[in-house]
């Protein structure tokens, strides 16, 4: 796989580490490297373990529409799949001042770090 710049015409927030570019969901990496790092978000609706984790997802989604609306933004691909059914790709966005929107999501407290194996716990 080739890495490189994609364009959209819509680019909607899914929940808070994924997007929606022109109908294709694409996960978040947080400038984190495919399948070693990256960022997690609670997770939205029934997949929430709990009410808070519903609450802090629409919070983390809430954010990443606000970031999603700024001029200039640039999505890089990683040349990586994610492993789930929907094999979503890994992606990096740019604000145009530079800064990595995942990576202020997660200096925010929006996100936290992820590792291979770690599970983030949303509700204690």
């Amino acid at each position: 796989m080739i890495a490189g710049l994609i364009l959209c015409a819509s680019l909607t927030a899914v929940d808070g580490d994924t997007v929606k570019c022109d109908g294709q969901n694409m996960r978040l990496l947080g400038e984190g490297v495919p399948f070693v790092s990256g960022i997690d978000t609670p997770e939205i609706g029934s997949h929430a373990k709990c009410i808070k984790e519903r609450k802090l997802a629409l919070i983390a989604k809430g954010r990443l529409k606000e970031l999603l609306a700024e001029k200039g933004l640039r999505i890089e691909w990683s040349g990586a799949m994610d492993k789930t059914p929907s094999h979503r790709p890994l992606v990096n966005i740019y604000r145009a001042n530079g800064e990595e929107i995942g990576k202020k999501m997660l200096l925010e407290g929006f996100a936290r770090s992820w590792a291979p194996g770690q599970r983030n716990d949303w509700c204690n």
